[in-house]
């Protein structure tokens, strides 16, 4: 029985990067010997299991063989002669079919090492063709590391879209790499990937729309990195993604691909009231407070503040409506609402002189 680390552990030790967790292939073993050994079975499609005093997985070696369409569609062989290379073979590309062997000796059967150096995103063998969810994964990387995707492989992800495998991707799945690419260093390049391949008209039209304006293009992909720069949350890049959309389109996108609420929430937003805010030193004191009032600014003050980050990153010349915000929200949360009410009178003449009280105060406050 061999233990090998492998995968982006050992990538990322190549590159210089932190690694955060480890992952081990074990060879040479069967279920009942690492049983025996105290460790806990987890694994429920292939066996993996958990160690008794690192809690770590350790996955014994195993190839797959496609059986049906989609990302599902695998059967998995795990048996105790399936070699360290036939485990890594099934791997998704090179630079993440790299391991370690006990005394920290590198085991690089195909060439991964050679294409961190280079910044290539090459696939390990046709097999890659077998799982659309690679699309997805490779534009990801590409995000995370800029590196360029290898002729070859761009060629295989072209072939897998025009045959309809993309099509099979579920919802859910298109977001979670979604999502996990916004937070890369360059979100832009995993748009740039997919669109390239065919594959982002597939699974998000409404972005593919967006970076067919090339103009539109250009402003969305440098301010999405400009987010990512910025060490933005994932609401807010995603936000400054979809601001230049139309609401409706947004909504449609969200509800397709189950957007996480507090993102679809904060992007339904700022797809409406970005231009609002970008202009704020134009508005005056009733619009700023309709601005308020429909982002409920004055209960949700971090998230218009998200909202206010959404639609400035990358916009020129944002101090003087930021400032207009800044004085006109600071106003109306100023009016002691609760005073007003205690003066008495019924629910809607109270709510009103509220208001009244607010939008007096930030007229006082535009005026200095």
């Amino acid at each position: 029985m061999k233990i090998y680390t492998v995968g982006g552990a050992v990538r990322d030790e190549l590159l210089g990067l932190p690694v955060k967790d480890r992952d081990y292939v074990v060879v040479g073993a069967t279920p009942e010997e690492m049983v025996k050994r105290g460790y806990k079975p987890v694994g429920r499609e292939f066996p993996v299991f958990l160690h008794p005093d690192t809690h770590e997985e350790y996955a014994l070696a195993r190839t797959e063989r496609k059986v049906a369409r989609g990302y599902h569609g695998f059967e998995f062989h795990a048996a105790p002669d399936v070699t360290l290379e036939q485990d890594l073979a099934r791997r998704d590309l090179t630079i993440n079919a790299l391991a370690r062997d006990g005394e920290g000796a590198l085991v690089d059967p195909y060439g991964g090492a050679a294409d961190l150096k280079a910044g290539l995103l090459r696939h390990v063998g046709a097999a890659f063709t077998e799982d659309p969810v690679r699309i997805l994964r490779v534009a990801r990387f590409a995000a995370r590391f800029g590196f360029e995707v290898a002729p070859a492989t761009r060629d295989l992800m072209r072939h897998m879209v025009a045959a309809g495998e993309a099509d099979a991707l579920v919802p859910e799945r298109v977001w979670q790499e979604f999502a996990h690419g916004l937070m890369e260093l360059r979100p832009s390049r995993m748009f740039l990937v997919l669109r390239d391949c065919g594959a982002l008209a597939r699974v998000a039209p409404e972005f593919e729309a967006l970076f067919a304006d090339e103009g539109r293009a250009g402003e969305a992909l440098d301010s999405i990195d400009t987010a990512a720069a910025a060490n933005c949350v994932l609401e807010v890049r995603f936000g400054v993604l979809v601001r230049s959309l139309d609401p409706l389109t947004v909504e449609a996108l969200c509800s397709r691909l189950k957007v996480l609420a507090a993102c679809r929430d904060l992007g339904m937003l700022a797809a409406r009231h970005s231009n609002a805010i970008l202009d704020a030193s134009g508005l005056g004191a009733q619009e700023l407070l309709e601005l308020f009032e429909t982002t409920d600014a004055l209960r949700r003050p971090e998230r218009f503040e998200q909202i206010v980050a959404a639609a400035f990153i990358g916009a020129p010349d944002e101090t003087g409506s930021r400032h207009a915000i800044e004085r006109g929200l600071a106003a109306a949360a100023g009016v002691d609402a609760g005073a007003i009410a205690r003066a008495g009178g019924g629910p809607e003449e109270i709510r009103e002189r509220v208001r009244r009280a607010r939008l007096d105060a930030i007229h006082i406050a535009l005026a200095r």
